[in-house]
């Protein structure tokens, strides 16, 4: 058996714009619906959710009846959870708080197996239990790196981590941004977007792929033009609060409303 073309990953590099989704449920069944929905992509957050290592199995194997391609989102760019999650078969991963190129190296060093790397080897899902021959030999050049830029930092610090070999993407995370910026909770204060636009021409310019999440419909559409290319524009959670708020608003008085704007998955 061939080891699979990371479809994801080669749209990323012909600069084919992803629309994405973020899945912040456990059970499958929101995976489920969410790919069959038809999006690019679905984020699976280890991050700010309860996910753990036995749930995200569970979404990858239900995702993949779908044409959707999923990317995890570890909770820390550690590297004994790296190998975990890609062991497990994830083929795109998202890295949150990477704030330095020494940083943005390690985590390059996680995914690819020796001599390029520190993977450590071994057999299971990923390379479908050795089925997938040759999967040791071509896994370095299918996994799709993604890194976050969530603050003064690691802008100040953007360039030197774009030049590193190894990084497909750096996905901006806006609230977290607009708190290191002092916006607590307001991602669209002009200074916040202002970097995020800069970002996103910079990663452009390096060749990367830029990414964010907003379920800011015009936002997503400023993105899009300014060049990001994986663009989540919404999140499960979000949408079940606002829709279940809404129906029950018809018929009692609402409760005060959620705040989307602080929600920590837009980090």
């Amino acid at each position: 058996m061939q080891t699979p073309v990371n479809t994801f990953k080669l749209a990323l590099k012909n600069q084919q714009p992803q629309i994405g989704f973020w899945v912040n449920m456990i059970s499958s069944l929101s995976t489920e619906i969410s790919a069959g929905a038809g999006f690019d992509w679905l984020l699976f957050d280890g991050e700010h959710t309860p996910n753990h290592l036995q749930s995200m199995l569970a979404h990858l194997q239900t995702i993949a009846a779908y044409d959707s391609q999923p990317v995890c989102r570890v909770p820390v760019g550690d590297t004994a959870l790296i190998k975990q999650y890609l062991d497990l078969g994830v083929p795109n991963l998202l890295v949150p708080m990477v704030d330095t190129p020494e940083q943005a190296q390690m985590l390059v060093q996680a995914c690819r197996y020796p001599p390029q790397g520190i993977r450590g080897m071994a057999g299971g899902r990923a390379s479908r239990w050795g089925r997938f021959t040759r999967y040791p030999l071509e896994a370095n050049d299918q996994i799709c790196l993604l890194i976050q830029a969530e603050t003064r930092l690691a802008l100040s610090n953007l360039d030197a981590m774009l030049a590193i070999d190894g990084i497909d993407g750096v996905f901006i995370g806006p609230a977290d941004l607009s708190a290191s910026m002092g916006h607590v909770g307001n991602a669209a204060h002009p200074e916040v977007q202002a970097a995020i636009e800069d970002a996103i021409l910079r990663i452009r310019k390096a060749g990367k792929a830029p990414g964010i999440l907003t379920a800011d419909v015009t936002l997503s559409k400023r993105y899009l033009e300014l060049g990001a290319l994986f663009v989540a524009v919404g999140i499960d959670t979000q949408i079940l609060v606002r829709g279940t708020s809404a129906l029950l608003a018809q018929f009692k008085t609402p409760a005060a409303p959620a705040q989307p704007s602080t929600d920590k998955t837009y980090g």
